[in-house]
């Protein structure tokens, strides 16, 4: 090879870098990583193998994926304000496996927190939550009233 693996490495992520901003610590997890993959392909090459790809890693850290005005699919690395049903199954998923896969909740929104209060407040704002809580009520009284 004409380069070594840390200057194709640093190659990749100073290009990453100049088309998105990066913590330092998504800095060091890329580096890491790309370095890794490289280190594996390069093996890989030398003994002739060809190495299945191993169960991938998620690209930054699943809680700090869900950020103020962005999410990042925890599959390729993208910066989205939602994760769509369509975006999910280009990665063979859908919003129940991916949740179960990274470790969210079930009622984790998969958006931006600052679309996710936009649409809470959108929804006080038009009465939703008395209108709910009158529906769990009615519900109760309908399920008591059965026993």
């Amino acid at each position: 090879m004409s380069k070594s693996l840390v200057e194709m490495t640093a190659e990749i992520i100073q290009s990453q870098i100049s088309s998105k901003q990066m913590t330092t610590e998504e800095i060091k997890a890329a580096l890491n990583d790309t370095f890794q993959t490289l280190k594996a392909l390069q093996e890989s090459e030398t003994i002739g193998i060809e190495t299945e790809p191993e169960e991938s890693n998620p690209v930054i850290d699943p809680k700090k994926s869900i950020q103020k005005n962005k999410i990042i699919c925890l599959e390729c690395g993208q910066e989205f304000k939602m994760l769509s049903p369509k975006h999910l199954k280009s990665h063979g998923l859908n919003s129940k496996e991916y949740r179960k896969k990274h470790g969210f909740s079930a009622r984790q929104p998969l958006c931006a927190k600052s679309l996710s209060e936009k649409r809470s407040q959108s929804g006080k704002e038009r009465g939703l939550p008395d209108n709910l809580r009158k529906a769990i009520e009615m519900r109760t009284k309908d399920v008591t009233k059965k026993k």
